[in-house]
């Protein structure tokens, strides 16, 4: 048991740099101290407030008397995705331990991070009520890149969003026809959000399908574009609107000494989260995508 422990001291924080580098959606990573355990496992209460506008003050009477209403929204994980995987122990010694240390980072980084960041995008994207264009559209140069964002700012700007922790998330194409544009209007359209980050059209789909592992067909696991979903060209999102807590990631390190069925060592991994939009906010998110 003791080899386990320090096995997983050396592992652990290095799974959890791994997925902060490589996790594109992670600064929208909201608050844990703003949520608090539900009475099952996979739900979360969330804190919600509403309050009266203004009433005319009377200089007899004073002020008009005002309610201020704090409920606790329950809301249910809707990410819970795990694998485990087992090294012999011979293969792990012939490759002077690389076999086994190099398992857990590329699971990571190559697997878990592409499909957390495309289910998130793609729930925010299949969210009831948000902004987007009217119709998709093939954004074919910087032009027209800027006008589609100067159309998105606008109309986040009517629906009186707050223009700061606005991240624009876009394709690597789309950005550098605007970066290669060098221009006042390109630099001012930009600089109106407080990140911009690109995002692999593999990881930017308006609906995704999960394998579950299992089925014959899907033994490999992992994510694909749904039938009916869209390539995304970019969003817009106001880190306050939407719902996005990693509630539980469990890397677990089983080492062949303590392996009750073979002699290998065993990684298994876990990741309990959610990723949804608070019911009051979906003018926070913009999206465009592309034609059907």
């Amino acid at each position: 048991m003791p080899n386990s422990i320090t096995l997983a001291q050396q592992f652990i924080p290095l799974l959890d740099e791994t997925y902060r580098l490589a996790a594109i959606t992670s600064a929208l990573d909201g608050n844990p101290d703003l949520v608090r355990q539900g009475a099952n496992a996979n739900e979360l209460i969330i804190p919600k407030m509403s309050m009266q506008g203004l009433g005319a003050y009377s200089r007899n009477s004073g002020y008009v008397n005002g309610d201020v209403t704090l409920t606790n929204e329950t809301v249910a994980c809707n990410f819970d995705r795990g694998r485990m995987f087992s090294i012999d122990n011979m293969d792990n010694i012939e490759t002077a331990g690389i076999a086994f240390g190099q398992l857990a980072g590329e699971f990571i980084r190559t697997k878990v991070t592409p499909e957390l960041d495309a289910f998130r995008f793609a729930c925010y994207a299949g969210t009831s009520g948000i902004s987007k264009v009217a119709a998709g559209a093939t954004l074919a140069d910087g032009a027209a890149v800027i006008a589609a964002l100067r159309a998105a700012i606008t109309k986040m700007d009517e629906d009186e969003v707050p223009a700061n922790e606005r991240y624009l998330y876009i394709t690597p194409l789309l950005l550098g026809y605007v970066q290669d544009m060098d221009t006042t209007k390109s630099r001012e359209v930009m600089q109106n959000f407080a990140g911009t980050t690109k995002v692999p059209q593999t990881r930017f789909y308006t609906a995704i399908e999960q394998y579950d592992g299992s089925t014959e067909g899907e033994t490999a696991g992992g994510y694909v574009k749904a039938a009916a979903g869209l390539d995304i060209n970019f969003m817009i999102i106001h880190k306050p609107a939407v719902i996005q807590f990693p509630k539980h990631i469990a890397p677990k390190i089983i080492t062949p000494d303590i392996n009750q069925s073979g002699d290998a060592f065993k990684f298994g991994y876990r990741q309990v989260g959610i990723a949804d939009v608070y019911e009051n906010k979906v003018a926070g998110i913009y999206l465009h995508h592309k034609a059907t």
